[in-house]
């Protein structure tokens, strides 16, 4: 029986990214696209839960293609529930890198996520993208394959995050680049002369030997393993050894005591 792939992503069902990765996964199994209606960038893992969802079928190359009314997160669940036992998410190919941070707010990244939560693996892709010109997807194309060929044998990572720069000179493993940002509100007005505000970032450091933002710097292919648990283990067992002082404390002095007590019962 052959796996079968779904791919969603958030730039939406008529994005230039998505039939190339629909193509490149064919290699692997059977293929069906569910994404959104409208574009969905950095709608994070957002679900719709105040109207419902409409599922219809739209024509993509070759491909049995749907789209939804809703968000990423959305059109994976949908999808899934509408085409049973999915083996593996696909998201993207984004048009724009997905790094460090920016898997926070990322809907790319949100699709591949909610596979995992519903307990299949889920893989997102992405790419730079400039004012000029669009990614060239059938360069990058044999290199989404080789990533596919190389975690598909990787069972145990269920949460992948890809990013391939404009030419590739191989892939790399790496870890997210965490930096500290400067976020500004920038106030201005519209034709109407009513306020608006734009937000923005600038990275605060620069990117450590390692991390995906570096290797995409460097023209890698960034592979990142995620996990869903964001709990911080060195944290709570820095918390739990400093709750358990006065416990430990407090039980030392009661045994004292009773011990205490007990020698002058003899006595």
């Amino acid at each position: 029986m052959k796996m079968r792939i779904l791919i969603s992503n958030d730039d939406g069902i008529y994005s230039p990214g998505i039939v190339p990765l629909a193509k490149a996964a064919a290699r692997f199994g059977d293929v069906r696209i569910v994404a959104p209606d409208v574009e969905q960038s950095s709608m994070s893992h957002a679900i719709t839960a105040s109207r419902p969802l409409r599922f219809k079928r739209v024509h993509r190359g070759e491909f049995d293609a749907y789209s939804v009314n809703g968000t990423p997160a959305d059109c994976v669940a949908l999808g899934m529930h509408r085409w049973t036992h999915v083996d593996l998410v696909l998201s993207g190919i984004n048009l724009g890198l997905n790094l460090g941070n920016s898997v926070w707010h990322s809907g790319t990244l949100a699709a591949a996520k909610q596979a995992a939560l519903l307990g299949s693996r889920g893989i997102a892709f992405s790419t730079n993208v400039s004012d000029s010109h669009e990614p060239d997807f059938s360069a990058l194309e044999p290199y989404v394959a080789k990533v596919l060929d190389l975690l598909l044998g990787t069972k145990t990572l269920s949460l992948v995050n890809v990013n391939l720069p404009e030419r590739p000179k191989g892939i790399r493993w790496t870890r997210q680049s965490v930096r500290h940002y400067d976020g500004k509100v920038v106030p201005d007005k519209d034709p109407m002369g009513r306020s608006i505000f734009w937000f923005t970032v600038t990275p605060l450091e620069g990117a450590a030997k390692g991390t995906d933002r570096w290797a995409i710097e460097h023209n890698w292919v960034s592979i990142t393993p995620l996990r869903l648990d964001l709990t911080d283990e060195a944290d709570l067992a820095r918390a739990l050894a400093l709750s358990n002082v006065p416990a430990m404390k407090m039980a030392n002095k009661h045994t004292a005591n009773s011990s205490s007590r007990k020698k002058r019962k003899r006595r």
